[in-house]
């Protein structure tokens, strides 16, 4: 068990948090939600020790272990993979790197073989002999694939270090498990392995993300961040919204029927007041008014984006035609042979583990990229917008907001464009910032306000909702629902995917295409049950030989 017992923490005169008591039992998993700065990253930090507290402290059951997950992608660029991992139980890598260092020693003294001796007795209680295996199995769950296991972290993608920092984190069956952001720059299928780990995780898990189904399908309990406090809810994410949004009911419902019994009292009290007879009558009904206090509903501080994409021309029938693209990388065929016709109701989620073949794809659909063989075509009634996995060149200059984005307006008056980023809660002052300083959650709604408004009435978007807090995904959610013209994205974020998409293109490892008309959902189902078929398969083919 882990606990908070009255804690404050303060950035100069400002309580981040203020006189918090919550605890976090084994066997659940926690979420921890809520807005942008609202302190969920540094609760995790004061949970974990990085962070004092102001006032209050941290409380830990004697004993256990516990893990987190860690930011700095580049810390272990020295170690192998495989190390890496296993230092997610510090005390176990300890020991064998100790007992390396004895066995490699050119004399064995009596002192060493004694102290060998007392470190493979310990190594072996704590299941030592496994810790390689364990360490795979993680790794291999998490799609890092068996020969880069001896590899150098240096040598990984930023996705494989994160995959290997985060099974450094699950290594080890620790007591308490702290995730920040554990499904970012994760694959689909990894995804949801870390999902059936977590609920069958039997210790104490608190998680930080912005997936909805993600948390949704792995949390026992919600732990909300509003206003310096935490109120602790049974239930996962959707559990939580009913229940905060009835709660907010009851309180408005409950208000108004003591808003009318004053209204009532006043009333009597301001007709007999002067009535010698029905004087203490009111006189009884002014004490009762004096003591009906009305509960103060505070709105959230969470802020929800207005995200409403407007095509200036409607889509026609010729959307897009894809004949034969194929392009290689780096030695890497990333599209081998893709064709399909894009129709006017689609909105296209390209999924898939390779997350260069999708960006690839995007980039010569828009122009930025040649591919080595094969065309494509849009129709004449189309307009493209789009949405870069890298927006690092977009924001290389020293413009400010409204300069920036009066850029991309046809219509150059101040006061309409302010008027889109104002949707995107950049309000007052805000429009004089530098778009180079801005967070990368910032940079992000800079770019959906340059996508709201160009009109376009074909969006591509690769990854928009990464550094997206969840109300501003499910703002673009909603936002792309609701849009009439053709969409093609790529996402990790499950709900936003089945809610949005209706057509399901996965590109392949080998750089080809599955294209299928259905609901995210049902691709899954219908993929899982085919790798089902393909096991089944081998096993009775392999029974036979």
């Amino acid at each position: 068990m882990i606990s908070a017992n009255n804690v404050t923490y303060r950035v100069g005169k400002k309580a981040l948090f203020e006189d918090v008591n919550i605890k976090f039992t084994e066997g659940n998993c926690y979420g921890l939600i809520g807005a942008n700065g609202a302190g969920k990253s540094t609760f995790l930090k004061i949970l974990s020790g990085e962070l004092d507290t102001t006032n209050g402290d941290i409380a830990i059951t004697p004993g256990q272990r516990l893990s987190v997950l860690e930011q700095d992608h580049f810390k272990y660029d020295a170690y192998p993979v495989m190390d890496v991992v296993i230092m997610g139980n510090e005390r176990l890598y300890q020991i064998m790197k100790e007992k390396e260092a004895i066995y490699a020693k050119e004399y064995f003294t009596d002192e060493d073989g004694i102290r060998a001796s007392e470190l493979e007795a310990e190594f072996a209680e704590m299941d030592g002999w496994e810790a390689e295996s364990s360490a795979a199995s993680l790794l291999n769950g998490l799609g890092i694939d068996t020969s880069l296991h001896y590899s150098e972290m240096k040598d990984l993608s930023g996705n494989e270090k994160v995959k290997t920092l985060l099974a450094k984190a699950l290594f080890g069956n620790p007591d308490i498990l702290l995730l920040d952001e554990p499904t970012n720059h994760l694959d689909l299928d990894a995804i949801a392995w870390l999902e059936e780990f977590l609920i069958n995780f039997e210790n104490t898990v608190i998680v930080v993300s912005h997936d909805r189904y993600f948390l949704n399908k792995v949390c026992t309990h919600t732990a909300d961040i509003d206003y310096g406090k935490i109120q602790l809810y049974a239930g996962n994410y959707d559990f939580w919204y009913e229940s905060s949004q009835l709660l907010i009911k009851q309180m408005k419902e409950a208000n108004k029927k003591k808003e009318e019994k004053i209204k009532e009292l006043q009333e009597f009290i301001s007709r007999f007041s002067a009535n010698a007879s029905k004087s203490k009558q009111a006189t009884s009904r002014k004490r009762a008014l004096e003591k009906i206090e009305l509960e103060e509903i505070k709105p959230s501080s969470r802020k929800y984006p207005y995200i409403d994409f407007r095509p200036n021309r409607e889509i026609g029938n010729e959307i897009l035609t894809v004949e034969g693209i194929s392009k290689t990388i780096n030695g890497e065929k990333v599209l081998n042979n893709l064709s399909f016709i894009v129709g006017h109701d689609d909105k296209i989620a390209f999924v898939g583990s390779n997350e260069l073949a999708k960006t690839t794809l995007f980039q010569i659909l828009m122009g930025e990229m040649e591919p080595d063989e094969g065309t494509y075509k849009w129709g004449i009634t189309t307009s493209q917008a789009y949405f870069p996995k890298d927006n690092t060149a977009e924001f290389d200059n020293d413009y400010t907001i409204a300069d920036w984005l009066t850029g991309y307006s046809e219509i150059k008056d101040a006061t309409y464009v302010r008027g889109f980023l104002g949707r995107m809660l950049f309000a007052g002052d805000d429009g004089v910032k530098k778009v180079k300083v801005l967070s990368g959650g910032e940079k992000v709604r800079c770019l959906l306000s340059k996508m709201m408004i160009s009109g376009a009435n074909c969006l591509i978007l690769d990854e928009p909702t990464n550094h997206l807090d969840m109300e501003s995904i499910t703002a673009l959610n909603n936002g792309l629902i609701k849009f009439p013209g053709v969409a093609l994205f790529a996402c990790h974020d499950h709900q936003f995917v089945q809610t949005t998409a209706n057509r399901i293109m996965e590109i392949l490892p080998d750089g080809s295409l599955i294209d299928k008309i259905t609901t995210y959902d049902d691709y899954l189902a219908n993929d899982e049950m085919a790798r089902k078929r393909t096991v089944y398969t081998k096993q009775v083919e392999e029974g036979e030989n």
